[in-house]
């Protein structure tokens, strides 16, 4: 067993979620492992744009190992825009354990936080017209889809807690990717997000493109209506099919086998999502996981298809930056293994401000009224780990 392993299994996932801290500490669970990663001196890669990053962060990792780091990482986000800069730092230390949910939970009430006010940009209606001028972009032919996103501003009474936010969002979420990031400006960027965008460990890459989605219903009969309607639905199929071809073609060129099965329905607390998970063998030249899930970003599962069309729609109809938001977090070793997640069902939180952010895919055969209702649905996540279980509240 290397030492890295038995780092690994040294620590409890449970403690490092304890031992988290906002401002100085980066936080990844997956249904793998926990990993909490100290940043309290760093080597930031940051002011790179994308198409330039890999180079970047191999040059950071070699410089490590020559420093006589063992197997060193780099961590952080990366946000939507190709010309906007990342955050990526390499950690002073690194603790690893299993999953968080593999061990016995400890007692925990989902805590509350201060009253916020809740301000919708857009607001719902302009969401809706937003939703029916891309509607109408497709029938002109320029769009095939497009993701169309919104935003809740929320501002609380008092001071937010970042760790106690990440401990509620930890707890809930038993199935997906739990993380939190600081960013420049005190800010922190944290949410569960149910969708791997790439993994890779060794000469294997997996991909996980979620894309059809419907929300969850409290009536037992009703929720598995929605899921078997959701595995039959032609609109959610297309829209399921666009993504995955995308995501094997651009796969493809690394890959001497890759295997695409037919789609699953997974759920989340608050949502069903079409479901495709992608194996494939990579070739030996293959680049590393970050270079990968560059090639993939954005899929047509956060942007649209074609790509340029589809952004220069987002550019047009969104009234703001998404920022990190349908962006990635994750991590990357030396060797090239790491794992990188689509960053939704997220927030970036500073002092007493914590802004939400929600999409969803239009294509042929939305609606406007079904788009904002779906949107409603996911922000749940978020408003879940603040305490607010209220759906009128974001309609």
């Amino acid at each position: 067993m290397s030492s890295f392993e038995q780092e690994r299994l040294r620590e409890s996932a449970w403690q490092l979620l304890d031992n988290y801290q906002a401002e100085s500490a980066f936080f990844f669970a997956s249904p793998n492992h926990t990993l909490l990663a100290q940043l309290s001196y760093v080597d930031l890669i940051s002011q790179t744009a994308l198409p330039e990053l890999e180079q970047r962060v191999n040059e950071a990792l070699q410089r490590a190992e020559r420093g006589g780091e063992v197997n060193p990482v780099v961590v952080g986000a990366l946000p939507f825009a190709p010309d906007a800069a990342a955050y990526l730092a390499l950690p002073s230390r690194v603790a690893w354990a299993g999953p968080l949910h593999a061990e016995a939970q400890p007692y925990w009430h989902n805590q509350r936080l201060p009253h916020c006010n809740i301000e919708p940009m857009p607001a719902p209606e302009h969401y809706k017209q937003g939703v029916a001028q891309a509607l109408a972009k497709m029938q002109a032919g320029d769009l095939q889809k497009v993701v169309l996103s919104r935003s809740l501003q929320l501002t609380a009474e008092a001071p937010l807690d970042v760790n106690l936010i990440l401990a509620n969002l930890a707890r809930n979420n038993k199935t997906g990717y739990t993380f939190a990031v600081p960013l420049p400006t005190r800010r922190a960027l944290v949410g569960a997000s149910p969708e791997l965008l790439l993994a890779r460990n060794g000469n294997q890459v997996i991909a996980n493109p979620l894309a059809g989605s419907i929300p969850r219903s409290a009536d037992p009969e009703e929720d598995a209506r929605r899921a078997a309607g959701l595995l039959v639905s032609p609109k959610d199929l297309h829209e399921h099919k666009v993504v995955v071809d995308a995501v094997a073609a651009a796969l493809a060129p690394f890959c001497t086998n890759l295997e695409v099965p037919s789609p699953t329905v997974i759920s989340t607390a608050t949502m069903w999502h079409l479901s495709t998970t992608l194996i494939g063998e990579l070739n030996a030249d293959a680049p590393s996981s970050l270079g990968l899930a560059l090639a993939l970003h954005p899929t047509p599962a956060v942007c649209g298809t074609p790509t340029e069309a589809a952004r220069a729609a987002i550019r047009e109809i969104e009234p703001f930056d998404r920022g990190f938001f349908t962006g990635m977090v994750g991590w990357c070793n030396a060797q090239g293994d790491g794992e990188w997640i689509v960053t939704i069902r997220c927030a970036e939180v500073v002092d007493q401000s914590l802004r939400l952010f929600a999409g969803a895919g239009v294509v042929l055969g939305s609606t406007p009224e079904a788009e904002l209702a779906e949107t409603g649905a996911k922000f749940r996540t978020m408003l879940l780990a603040m305490g607010i279980d209220s759906e009128g509240e974001v309609a």
